[in-house]
């Protein structure tokens, strides 16, 4: 009977000891289940993000994005890199070095946890530093019945993390030259109208840097009732070409570099005479400067309220 019972006592404690065990790896699966996934546990568990991690993990990214940040990381789908890999004439991310990936992957990363019903129409910064003398390259978002993150449209929005924030995007976001800039932003495209006629596309999508002191459609439509012309179409590219380049300096000159004095344009012989005063920078007596510090990839354009004429 003694030996029974102690074969009947190990066996019990034996199951007992068995579902206490198993009961203990259940909760610590389920612990594991409710922790907070940060942004690259979240991208890393969807499919449509594969090519993404796979970038993040060749620029040795990922462990920036694990970071406390908040960050705001809109990212672009294995659709959107299939298309880039089109453009660039490579077959995918093999094909790109840490070097090329970083600035484009950091050009998708924004400081701090911008939700969608945080975001309104304007600039920011993102944390591609790559702009000349290591300024944060900007992108424009454009919120309209879509929001558009300079060419590529947020597709699905408000995708949570412990540390931040992704709102899926269609098209991946090239860090922009000024040019490009110009091209993102509607209130610009009289002004892109005007550089494509002028042939002048390829020059300022050069290395630079360069500063462009950039007229609004408003600023062109004052101009051309000045001149009594219908618009850009009445004007020759040798008449826009001395005009253009008349709005841009050498070098990344950001607001806080700016001083009262004659600048050299890239038109020949020609300044600008700047002033700069309690209620901000003036050009040429009445031409106002109206937004600033818009970064590219290759230099950096201030906003004006009129066209500057030689």
């Amino acid at each position: 009977m003694k030996t029974t019972f102690s074969k009947l006592s190990i066996i019990l404690l034996a199951v007992a000891s068995i579902t206490f065990f198993s009961s203990c790896s259940k909760d610590d699966d389920d612990k594991k289940m409710d922790e907070p996934k940060n942004i690259v546990d979240v991208a890393v568990a969807d499919a449509r993000f594969s090519i993404l991690v796979e970038a993040l993990a060749k620029a040795n990214l990922v462990s920036a994005l694990e970071g406390n940040g908040p960050f705001t990381v809109f990212a672009p789908t294995n659709d959107a890199f299939t298309a880039l890999f089109s453009q660039l004439g490579v077959s995918g991310i093999a094909d790109l070095d840490a070097a090329t990936l970083t600035p484009i992957l950091l050009n998708h990363v924004v400081a701090g946890q911008v939700k969608s019903s945080d975001i309104s129409t304007g600039y920011a910064a993102t944390l591609n530093a790559s702009g000349p003398n290591g300024t944060n390259v900007k992108v424009f978002i454009n919120k309209g019945s879509n929001v558009m993150v300079d060419a590529s449209k947020v597709i699905i929005a408000d995708v949570m993390a412990s540390n931040g924030v992704i709102h899926a995007i269609d098209k991946v976001i090239l860090p922009a030259s000024v040019v490009g800039h110009a091209i993102n932003n509607p209130n610009f495209s009289i002004l892109v109208e005007a550089v494509v006629k002028a042939n002048l596309a390829g020059a300022l999508s050069a290395a630079g840097p360069f500063t462009v002191f950039a007229p609004t459609n408003d600023a062109f439509s004052a101009l051309f009732t000045t001149l009594g012309v219908s618009g850009i179409s009445a004007l020759t590219a040798e008449q826009l070409t001395p005009i253009l380049l008349y709005h841009v300096v050498s070098g990344n000159v950001l607001s806080t570099q700016v001083a009262s004095g004659a600048v050299p344009t890239l038109k020949d012989g020609s300044s600008l005479s700047l002033t700069v005063g309690s209620m901000g920078v003036t050009i040429n007596t009445n031409v106002k400067v109206i937004a600033t510090d818009v970064q590219g990839s290759n230099g950096v354009i201030h906003v004006i309220d009129a066209v500057l004429l030689p």
